[in-house]
């Protein structure tokens, strides 16, 4: 077979080319630090990365969306733990001192009246807490304080999202009872689950969802009982206030009164347990997103990212075989039969 010079400087131009591509291919890991930088290179891993940035990122925002809800968790639970502190020290403080025969005095009496009327104004304050502007105990719409106390013809009327909590009306009771079940779902990554009616009406799968509404009349109270006694905290306040006022203390009444505050005191009690235990759900979906997150770095990492002490020796390999390309370039040329004609 005869070798011509020309085909010996094609193969030769050939195969340095493709020295100096794969210098130009090891230099480009070393710098990028990636296996490829486009999806020709590695269609596969580069389908595979890209499903992996996808859950990535969306864990990322699952995982800011619960540092939001446990702030605004915090929120709730440190302003219902104050309602429950407040509701306690007057039972416990006030309300049997008030009862003890020794206090009994209509001055003295007083002297309580006033500290159950500022506890009633530190509830209210309580219940409109906010947390970055928005109230945490107004249910789904927290852009407007919920309640709201004020005195009409010598009487305390507390208002919840502009709607009396001790109305006798059935329609204004059942709109409360409407915004006690108000719910505010996020999706915390368990799989969202969304069902449309035909009417237009979105129901929400509460399973697959976190509800972060917390009505503040589910903490305060709403409504009365059969006897005719509210079951508002904030007006049991009020008129255990009137009965200690009166210059008759009537000591019955306001023993049933304080009882009904108890049970008040003891839902408010209910309801900062239900919150620990949301608390410590949110906690364990954070660390689980967390672990998720290593998982996925680690998964992308595998897959995208090469091994530096690899690349730098490929690329050492290539830059040696290139040069030594070169070389070879110098004696492509050998020497032939003309060389050695007179």
């Amino acid at each position: 077979m005869r070798i011509t010079t020309n085909a010996i400087l094609r193969n030769y131009k050939s195969n340095l080319g493709t020295s100096l591509r794969n210098l130009d291919t090891a230099r480009t890991r070393v710098m990028t630090q990636r296996k490829f930088n486009s999806t020709a290179e590695d269609p596969s891993n580069a389908l595979r990365a890209a499903i992996l940035e996808r859950k990535y990122a969306k864990n990322n925002d699952y995982l800011n969306i619960v540092k939001d809800v446990q702030s605004f968790q915090d929120s709730q639970e440190d302003a219902a733990m104050q309602i429950e502190t407040i509701a306690k020290e007057l039972s416990k403080r006030y309300g049997l001192e008030a009862l003890n025969g020794t206090n009994g005095s209509l001055e003295t009496r007083k002297t309580y009246a006033d500290a159950w009327r500022g506890a009633q104004e530190s509830l209210v304050l309580s219940l409109n807490a906010s947390y970055e502007g928005k109230y945490v105990f107004a249910g789904s719409d927290g852009k407007s304080a919920p309640f709201k106390l004020e005195t009409k013809d010598g009487k305390q009327i507390l208002t919840y999202r502009g709607i009396d909590v001790n109305s006798d009306d059935p329609d204004d009771q059942a709109a409360l009872a409407k915004l006690s079940k108000d719910t505010k779902y996020v999706d915390l990554g368990f799989g969202l689950n969304v069902d449309a009616e035909a009417d237009g009406t979105i129901n929400i799968d509460s399973s697959s969802a976190f509800n972060t509404s917390l009505p503040g009349i589910n903490l305060a109270g709403f409504g009365k009982d059969d006897n005719g006694m509210t079951n508002n905290i904030v007006l049991l306040c009020g008129e255990i206030a009137d009965i200690l006022d009166a210059e008759e203390f009537d000591r019955e009444a306001y023993k049933n009164l304080l009882n009904k505050f108890d049970e008040g005191r003891s839902n408010v009690l209910e309801k900062v347990t239900i919150l620990g235990t949301q608390t410590e759900f949110l906690s364990t979906t954070k660390d689980r997103l967390e672990t998720s997150k290593i998982s996925l770095s680690t998964q992308i990492d595998n897959v995208v990212n090469v091994d530096m002490a690899e690349a730098i020796m490929d690329f050492s390999w290539a830059q040696y075989a290139y040069n030594a390309a070169l070389k070879v370039g110098n004696n492509i040329l050998t020497p032939s039969f003309i060389d050695f004609m007179n």
